[in-house]
């Protein structure tokens, strides 16, 4: 077990064979300012995280008739979602991952496929969404100004013929770790390495380079787009590059286009100490002047028959696992709809009082039903919590 080996901090020169540009300022205030996502020691308040309610589909005889067809077992099933409080916030360690990131994935996919559709009237082989990665230059990396790297970038796509699309800043990429005496490391940091990840459109689309019979070994001077960014790495030092085609979507035949931007939302940077957390920056034809999109809020769809879930409340015997951090948890269970002949699931009331996943419910009337209550009163259910993600 690495638990029972005693630590023998890595010599002094490791330091060069990992990043020797990028550990150069790893410890500047260049990583103090922009943090990665849920690196805040503490969560914005006690409720993110807690447990909230469920959300159901009790469509079990739809269900079972789909079960049949596909070949599963779907009786006397219901469709079941376990649902947290969340503050919505990039830096709230319990919140950044299941709520920030998926709502922010949402809009960028939002954006991205009406996108793809104008540009499948004019020019189809430029519609498709390509997961792409510019890294600065590393004699670039002592800028402290976000806003210069990212004009750098910009520069970048724009010489390489990208025409638009989204992308998120990341500061660090390198790690650094502790050499055990039992031969494992442990990563105790990370470097500064600006970089952006991001989905773009490429003029003329990728296929040629994707499909091409030298992929691992190009041809110099061949006029393709590998070649081509290639050229502009040896001039600029900025290295971009278009990752492995995605996975299609698991409900419909669709490039999986928002798990790919939850992705690299996950581990990205933001400014600490920003009004206002802009994360994702447009350009071209994708940006807000020449793109204009009206992002509709999220809904809980069954993945089984297609309908939207509602709020339930549970009356069964049956132990549910709640805690998001708790070793058995799953998100998303086929739970029996009857319970020895009794409907176990029935629609919660509109302002109906979730208990935490933690402690009792308070009891009434005591200051903390009192603080409880007016929180409810100030914000409605469905502004605050109707997502539950």
């Amino acid at each position: 077990m690495v638990a029972s080996c005693s630590v023998d901090v890595i010599a002094k020169d490791f330091d060069s064979r990992i990043s020797s540009v990028g550990l150069s300022v790893s410890d500047s205030v260049l990583m103090e300012r922009y943090p990665l996502v849920g690196s805040n020691p503490e969560k914005t308040n006690s409720f993110c995280g807690n447990f909230s309610g469920y959300y159901i589909c009790d469509r079990v005889d739809l269900h079972e008739l789909i079960g049949r067809k596909i070949g599963k077992d779907y009786a006397n099933k219901a469709f079941v979602r376990k649902v947290h409080f969340n503050c919505g916030k990039p830096l709230c360690p319990a919140c950044y991952r299941s709520s920030w990131a998926g709502r922010q994935a949402h809009r960028m996919e939002v954006r991205l496929d009406a996108t793809s559709k104008m540009l499948k009237e004019s020019s189809p082989e430029s519609s498709e969404v390509l997961h792409a990665v510019v890294s600065i230059s590393p004699k670039d990396y002592g800028i402290a100004d976000e806003k210069v790297l990212r004009a750098k970038a910009k520069k970048a796509l724009d010489e390489l013929d990208f025409v638009g699309g989204g992308m998120v800043f990341h500061g660090s990429r390198h790690r650094r770790y502790e050499l055990l005496k039992c031969g494992a490391k442990r990563q105790i940091a990370t470097d500064w390495s600006p970089h952006y990840h991001g989905l773009f459109f490429l003029k003329g689309g990728y296929s040629r380079c994707r499909n091409c019979v030298r992929k691992s070994n190009c041809l110099f001077g061949c006029g393709g787009w590998d070649d081509r960014r290639w050229q502009y790495y040896l001039k600029t030092g900025i290295y971009v590059k278009i990752m492995p085609k995605r996975e299609k979507s698991y409900y419909d035949d669709k490039p999986n286009v928002g798990s790919t931007a939850w992705y690299f939302l996950n581990h990205s940077s933001v400014r600490r100490g920003a009004k206002r957390a802009v994360v994702v920056n447009w350009m071209g034809v994708s940006g807000y002047r020449k793109m204009k999109v009206v992002v509709e809020k999220r809904k809980q769809i069954c993945p089984i028959c297609g309908y939207e879930l509602k709020r339930s409340l549970y009356s069964g015997h049956k132990h549910h696992v709640t805690s998001r951090y708790a070793f058995d948890y799953e998100r998303d269970t086929l739970e029996d709809y009857t319970e020895d002949g009794v409907v176990v699931w029935s629609d919660a009331p509109r302002n109906w009082f979730m208990r935490d996943s933690v402690g009792d419910e308070p009891r009434y009337g005591s200051m903390e039903w009192l603080k409880r209550a007016r929180r409810r009163s100030v914000v409605s259910w469905s502004d605050s919590y109707g997502e539950g993600v």
